[in-house]
């Protein structure tokens, strides 16, 4: 179960509960179930406070309405335990999931992995001329991402509210640090706080998260042409994971990549509920982060001869390196495949 099933199972729970007689005629059904990762100190892999939602239209108690959805939820296949803690938070730990799955569905879905199954086709934008740059950069993105959650948007071309206007004119933005750099330090912070513009923004390293994110996804085309050079191409399977000094540990997974890549479903999700395509930043950036560290591993070394870790490797290279292109695209900036 990916953290976007655990979303939809659980409110499919709440709408049984309810057809069942568990709870009263009249609750109410959440069209979208809020789950997120467990903070630290939590209990579990992922949490959702849906009881006290579900509770506020009954007039009944979180904690009633959270054991009747446990009872439920604790038979579904992909779950290890629901727990429930404080005065009603529902709390799950997921079944392992073997990551060749993973990877090959984000593989065979490319960039609209993540995207729900009614996600509507971008329309070109029409915007006013007074709209400023940040206005349209903001807009253009909440759009996209809700737009692949299937959810239309606004369809005029009006700011986005509570946009801060940026310190400098836009014409002066876009010149002095290019139109993707200047859209990334837009969408970086929360749409009313202002954006930081400066030399650390056109840094050609991994200091900078903008060079980061893009530098990323250049390596993981790089590393498909490497081995396309040595005779080899990816396949799905069970992966390695990175150790000391780039070596790897065999049969242990590579638990952080394979994380990140099944929470994209839920980040887009959450970005597209709360209209914060930085939520989807931040993703980028910690994904990108991974990858980097995982890549010395990928291609044989030395008189080493290409073998099933090594395809598996490059399969969960590829698939990370696709979530970032998808992902920099719903932003609005591009993703090169040399950096």
């Amino acid at each position: 179960m990916t953290p976007a099933d655990l979303s939809s199972t659980v409110a499919r729970a709440v709408r049984r509960a309810v057809e069942d007689g568990e709870l009263p005629a009249g609750t109410g059904v959440p069209e979208r179930v809020v789950v997120e990762r467990t903070r630290p100190g939590g209990v579990g892999d992922y949490a959702t406070p849906v009881a006290f939602q579900v509770a506020k239209t009954v007039g009944s108690a979180p904690r009633h309405v959270a054991d009747v959805l446990a009872r439920r939820l604790a038979a579904e296949p992909g779950l290890d335990r629901v727990e429930i803690t404080g005065a009603g938070f529902l709390n799950f730990t997921l079944a392992p999931r073997g990551g060749a799955g993973l990877v090959a569905e984000v593989l065979s879905r490319g960039a609209r992995y993540g995207y729900a199954d009614d996600a509507l086709e971008a329309e070109p934008f029409c915007w006013a001329p007074t709209a400023g740059f940040r206005q349209r950069a903001v807009h253009e993105a909440v759009v996209r991402i809700l737009r692949s959650q299937g959810g239309e948007g606004p369809q005029d071309g009006g700011a986005a509210p509570g946009v801060a206007p940026v310190a400098r004119r836009d014409g002066d933005v876009v010149a002095a640090y290019g139109r993707d750099a200047a859209t990334w330090a837009v969408l970086c912070v929360p749409a009313r706080e202002t954006p930081q513009f400066g030399p650390p923004l056109l840094v050609q390293d991994e200091s900078s998260e903008f060079f980061l994110v893009r530098y990323a996804h250049a390596r993981a085309k790089a590393l498909g042409r490497g081995a396309a050079r040595l005779g080899f191409h990816a396949e799905p399977g069970e992966v390695d994971a990175p150790g000391p000094a780039g070596a790897t540990a065999a049969g242990a997974p590579a638990p952080a990549l394979l994380r990140l890549l099944a929470e994209y479903p839920l980040v887009l999700e959450a970005a597209a509920h709360r209209r914060a395509p930085e939520r989807l930043v931040r993703f980028l950036v910690a994904l990108a982060d991974e990858l980097l560290d995982f890549q010395h591993c990928v291609l044989p070394k030395g008189d080493e001869k290409p073998s099933a870790a090594h395809r598996a490797r490059l399969a969960l290279a590829e698939a990370a390196g696709t979530v970032l292109a998808g992902g920099l695209a719903l932003l609005g900036i591009d993703a090169p495949d040399c950096l």
